[in-house]
């Protein structure tokens, strides 16, 4: 498992070098994804941003599918839905929990709990789709 985990996380950084997500862990149908939180990741009020909370999720559930799928760069988000719960802490890290619910051929379906490091209660819940391209039909 460790093998996949820093598969995934080097096609991450390589990939995408504009995100600060981390990948802690990718198991069975999970993957487990942090980020350090900044300046530029807050809001007036000293909260932390929804685009912020939706992007560390949208990682989450890519790297739990490609955990499932292998890395298949073309698998892409086509919903995504984001229910804030309570305000991140400003100063610790968001972590994003996520768990496949549904791997089929075409269509993943999965959901995120991102709480604020320390934190029992989520900061917010999503659930997602990412459609798999159809080249990669197992």
């Amino acid at each position: 498992m460790a093998d996949k985990t820093e598969a995934i996380a080097r096609f991450i950084k390589q990939e995408f070098p504009q995100t600060r997500v981390e990948v802690d862990a990718v198991g069975e149908r999970s993957a487990r994804v942090s980020q350090a939180v900044d300046e530029s990741d807050l809001r007036p009020g000293g909260t932390v941003s929804g685009p912020t909370l939706m992007a560390l999720a949208d990682v989450a559930l890519y790297v739990a599918l490609l955990g499932e799928i292998g890395i298949v760069p073309l698998a892409v988000t086509t919903s995504l839905t984001i229910n804030f719960l309570r305000k991140p802490e400003a100063s610790k890290r968001v972590i994003g929990e996520c768990q496949l619910m549904k791997v089929g051929k075409t269509l993943a379906v999965g959901e995120v709990s991102l709480y604020s490091e320390g934190m029992d209660d989520p900061v917010a819940h999503v659930v997602g789709t990412y459609s798999i391209p159809p080249a990669h039909l197992r």
